[in-house]
């Protein structure tokens, strides 16, 4: 009976993975960065940054010069912002030219996504995309940074970014893998598992050669609600397109109707090693 019961769940497991390995998302792959119809150029400006864009306002010499980014980010270079309950702290680039990976993986994101020091962007505190039913306070929207803690630059109740938040290897937290200059790869016998039943996604900073978390190690900005997976790519999971959330670049969906899904989980673990299941002996894999 046991084992009959084992193979029924294999079963199920597996007909959920090809069943979200075949998913085609609903609208534009764009989603809320579509801005309302007008799509690139709400972040991105052809001509003469900022000002060519309509969105300058005391723009830098260096506005356009990374992405031919047309947002205005002159209000946030050089500030101070605590993350992860003050623990670390990020002095933000003073120009869109300076060669670190919080301008483009950062600085960028804030123009529109800091509620105090860029309260001016195109981010009005309504919400452009499908929530849970459980997710978020009143239907604000959860990603206008800085707004629900105790003033400007105060992002304490934020995950950890910056220059100063690196993902290392070894430890009790982290996974049996190796870094060199700045690049993790997913080798050992633990970390090769977790790729091979889910996974890595991620796109970490490369300061110093020490691995570092800024915005767009989790997300893609460009593809919100589904994740394509490739013959041969960072993934054992069969190839095709996955179902997503806020612009995450792995498969990611809280509104998994199978209640044993792990998903969710899965896409944390890719840095909190001590969580997931293959440092801890068991061998559920991934479930969707």
């Amino acid at each position: 009976m046991k084992k009959l019961i084992f193979v029924m769940l294999t079963v199920l497991s597996a007909s959920g993975l090809a069943a979200q390995a075949g998913f085609a998302p609903a609208g534009d792959v764009l989603g809320a960065h579509l801005n309302y119809g007008r799509g690139c150029p709400a972040c991105h400006s052809p001509h003469s940054g900022a000002s060519g864009n309509g969105n300058a306002k005391a723009a830098g010499s260096s506005s356009g010069s990374t992405m031919l980014w047309g947002e205005d980010v002159s209000s946030l270079y050089g500030k101070t912002l605590t993350t992860g309950g003050g623990s670390y702290v990020e002095v933000l680039p003073t120009s869109m030219s300076a060669a670190t990976p919080d301008v483009n993986g950062m600085l960028t994101c804030l123009s529109c996504h800091d509620g105090n020091y860029a309260s001016g962007s195109m981010m009005k505190n309504k919400v452009y995309e499908t929530l849970p039913a459980s997710y978020g306070s009143g239907h604000n929207v959860p990603t206008l940074l800085g707004t629900a803690t105790t003033g400007a630059g105060s992002y304490m109740s934020d995950h950890p970014m910056g220059l100063s938040a690196k993902v290392s290897c070894g430890g009790s937290t982290n996974w049996d893998c190796s870094e060199s200059n700045g690049a993790i790869t997913m080798k050992g016998a633990s970390s090769s598992r977790f790729v091979a039943n889910y996974g890595f996604f991620i796109k970490l900073g490369n300061y110093n050669n020490s691995a570092v978390v800024v915005c767009t190690t989790c997300h893609e900005p460009h593809v919100m609600n589904v994740v394509t997976i490739t013959k041969g790519s960072t993934s054992g999971l069969p190839p095709g397109t996955y179902p997503t959330m806020f612009f995450l670049r792995a498969p990611y969906n809280p509104n998994d109707p199978n209640p044993l899904s792990n998903e969710t989980s899965q896409f944390c673990r890719q840095c909190h090693a001590d969580k997931s299941n293959e440092m801890n002996g068991s061998n559920a894999g991934t479930v969707m």
